[in-house]
């Protein structure tokens, strides 16, 4: 991780950017063109179509893909089709690890106020998306590499209520720093997911009270985890299933 070189290419990218389209008319969003132009050695990798496949990779280099996918991985079921079999895949996922909202007066275009979130991203975000393509997880040339972001968030105070906040047009996402990264190359990386402190055998509620997340993130990763045999199901507790690290 090199943070320097980061906001060297937020900065460049945003100029870029709003040389071209301004803020909220952006033709790309902002995470996913500093994210590509940060992981890409050379502008030149970038938008390449990979051979006879008809598909587009965000970064084609060396028979090496990587794609920036901010949510929907649904829709990258039949990319993985064509890739996998002869390619080595990264999936950059973004998450929004502290955000500043920022609202902008849509007649002036000017920034009347800022405030920080109090909400904090997690890698447990990714959980929610890997459901949509869990029958590839166990490829070993699919990878992963979370990326957690400060980000400012520009929205328009065109909503509903007397403060114009309520559904107000969310204009684009804006990064400032990088935090840190989490790469996950192989099955047995997801390991990072299970915490030393978990009990031997253990329930969904469980594993959401050690981890402090909501009990669907919970029953996300439980699943995925089981999906990919770094758990297993052993009896139940009740109306609760009872889960076990696999041997």
């Amino acid at each position: 991780m090199q943070q320097n070189s980061f906001e060297q290419v937020c900065i460049q990218v945003l100029n870029n950017q709003e040389k071209k389209h301004g803020i909220g008319t952006l033709a790309e969003k902002t995470v996913h063109a500093v994210l590509k132009a940060y992981y890409a050695p050379n502008s030149s990798y970038c938008e390449q179509k990979v051979n006879d496949s008809g598909y587009i990779a965000d970064i084609f280099y060396d028979s090496q893909i990587i794609e920036i996918q901010t949510q929907n991985f649904r829709k990258l079921r039949r990319k993985l089709d064509a890739f996998l079999p002869d390619y080595d895949v990264t999936i950059v996922y973004p998450v929004i690890y502290k955000k500043q909202i920022c609202w902008i007066e849509p007649n002036t275009g000017e920034i009347v106020s800022k405030r920080k979130s109090s909400k904090t991203g997690t890698q447990y975000a990714i959980f929610k998306e890997l459901f949509w393509i869990k029958e590839y997880l166990h490829s070993p040339c699919l990878h992963f590499r979370i990326v957690f972001l400060e980000t400012e968030e520009y929205r328009l105070l065109d909503g509903y209520g007397v403060d114009k906040k309520k559904r107000a047009t969310k204009l684009d996402q804006v990064p400032i720093s990088l935090k840190k990264e989490i790469e996950i190359q192989s099955v047995k990386d997801y390991s990072c997911f299970l915490p030393h402190t978990l009990p031997k055998e253990f329930t969904v509620k469980d594993y959401q009270s050690i981890c402090k997340i909501p009990l669907k993130s919970a029953g996300n990763v439980i699943q995925i985890l089981r999906e990919i045999g770094l758990i297993e199901q052993t009896t139940k507790r009740g109306k609760a299933y009872v889960y076990q690290k696999s041997n």
